[in-house]
């Protein structure tokens, strides 16, 4: 089965401070996932990078087989 949502190399840096490097994961429909780790970590970037808030400076999100890198929300 193909994954339903599938990222890979994703990135976004503010200035010279990287939030997001290089993040790729496969999640299979049905699935349940987190995401974990400390403050500053990553994690609301990571999600607002997913949700089309910000414009990633690479990598690739494909969700249900489309391309929707940089989406508008």
């Amino acid at each position: 089965m193909a994954p339903i949502l599938e990222i890979t190399n994703l990135s976004k840096s503010f200035g010279g401070i990287r939030a997001v490097r290089d993040i790729s994961i496969s999640i299979e429909q049905g699935s349940i996932s987190s995401i974990i780790g400390p403050n500053g970590a990553g994690k609301t970037t990571f999600f607002n990078l997913l949700t089309g808030i910000y414009k990633p400076n690479s990598g690739v999100i494909m969700f249900n087989g489309r391309n929707i890198t940089g989406l508008r929300p």
